[in-house]
């Protein structure tokens, strides 16, 4: 059995999610303590919860999560910012802790299940940063269709041939999220500034 024992830090923004946030922090749970217990990673990895402002008891389940298990902890931003804000706000925090930072979604529309693969290409197969790619998308068609033609422009200006540069289900070497700078809406040119910073290897999940 391969031991690295590296870092990971999961990174997941959240606006009121307090309906969701207790199955996901299980289900991250159960795939953490898998990795941990099979000495993939180090018990010095941490699920990190962005609050983004929310009204309702998100904060509230963060901090009693955080409580009862060492394993979540929690970032309050002062106001609603917005997700990548959010997003941005929580990968900056990781930076100086992870070796390897995964960005997911927290209302689990990205899977805790890909989490262990999408280390598995960081670590063995060589890539600077994995992206996902929601191969079978339920949004509506009004929101598809800017999608694929936001995609397809991205894939012709940046060369990098990636479906989905807007999945929010991404993993990071620690020297990729400290070398490139991200503001607002800027998240979803991060392959095209990770690909200028040098950081050539960037790999897809389905």
């Amino acid at each position: 059995m391969t031991e690295y024992n590296d870092i990971l830090y999961i990174v997941v923004p959240c606006y009121n999610e307090e309906e969701v946030l207790h199955e996901t922090s299980k289900r991250l749970k159960e795939k953490m303590t898998t990795l941990i217990n099979d000495r993939k990673i180090s018990d010095k990895s941490r699920v990190l919860f962005v609050d983004d402002g929310s009204k309702d008891r998100t904060w509230e389940i963060i901090e009693e999560l955080h409580e009862g298990d060492d394993l979540f902890s929690g970032l309050k931003l002062s106001r609603n910012k917005g997700h990548q804000n959010a997003l941005l706000a929580g990968l900056m925090t990781a930076k100086d802790l992870a070796d390897i930072s995964i960005s997911m979604d927290a209302d689990l529309q990205d899977s805790p299940d890909e989490i262990p693969d999408m280390r598995r290409m960081i670590l063995e197969e060589g890539y600077d940063m994995v992206s996902g790619w929601k191969l079978k998308r339920h949004d509506p068609i009004g929101k598809r269709w800017p999608s694929k033609f936001f995609n397809w422009t991205a894939r012709a200006a940046s060369g990098i041939r990636l479906h989905d540069f807007n999945c929010g289900l991404k993993a990071y070497r620690r020297k990729v999220v400290k070398a490139i700078e991200v503001y607002g809406e800027m998240h979803r040119f991060i392959p095209f500034l990770a690909k200028q910073a040098g950081f050539g290897r960037i790999g897809e999940k389905v």
